[in-house]
């Protein structure tokens, strides 16, 4: 009897350990999770959501190698990318080319912009594809929004930004489907291509974003 109970003691010992060695890694566990029943929302006018969605499927890889890209509407090829390039790609479709516009506005504004990489002039192959840039730009441009908990101020077709637990900038496109308790999924590449998934809060968000697409890239915010 005493040895029975060891041994159960043992195995809810290991399972304890073992989940608690494992608990960091839950929230990217979930972007694997199927996603569904889920409820759609009306998007209006910004339909990012549905361009951003073309995605999933066909950029099935992560990768953040540096390339040369040709300009304007450079692109890696579409099968591999990172979070950035979700909104790239999606944006473009809607006539905003990021890698134009944020190397312009750098160009003219470059000490507005994060010196994270020890830059000293703009690289119009990868400053676009950068999260701390795009905040920056997002905001010039007057699209930025309160950072709330309410499910309910996130709209399709909003960008969100945040920090995964090893510290790394992310961004996010707000789906026009829900969860069914009422929560926005999002489109995103956290590692694995583009998915559609409920992480919008999953991490702490650092940024909300809402394109406003009646506003020429020239009037930026200065």
């Amino acid at each position: 009897m005493i040895k029975r109970l060891l041994i159960i003691i043992f195995i809810l010992t290991a399972l304890t350990i073992g989940f608690v060695g494992l608990r960091p890694y839950l929230p990217y566990v979930r972007q694997y999770l199927p996603t569904g029943p889920y409820r759609t929302q009306e998007a209006g006018d910004n339909n990012l959501a549905a361009l951003a969605r073309q995605q999933i499927g066909v950029t099935v890889e992560y990768n953040p190698a540096y390339e040369k890209l040709t300009y304007p509407g450079g692109d890696v090829p579409m099968k591999r990318g990172v979070c950035t390039d979700v909104v790239i790609r999606a944006l473009r479709l809607k006539g905003i080319d990021l890698q134009k516009e944020v190397h312009e506005d750098m160009s003219r504004h470059f000490s507005a912009y994060p010196n994270n990489w020890g830059l000293r002039r703009p690289d119009r192959n990868i400053d676009h594809r950068r999260v701390p840039n795009l905040q920056v730009y997002f905001t010039r441009r007057g699209w930025s929004l309160p950072v709330t908990d309410n499910p309910a101020d996130y709209k399709p077709g909003d960008i969100v930004t945040c920090r995964v637990q090893s510290g790394r900038p992310h961004i996010m496109i707000v789906s026009d489907r829900t969860t069914w308790g009422g929560t926005p999924m999002v489109i995103h590449n956290l590692g694995n291509g583009t998915q559609e998934n409920p992480q919008l809060f999953t991490f702490p968000l650092s940024g909300h974003y809402r394109p406003i697409f009646n506003r020429t890239p020239t009037q930026t915010k200065r």
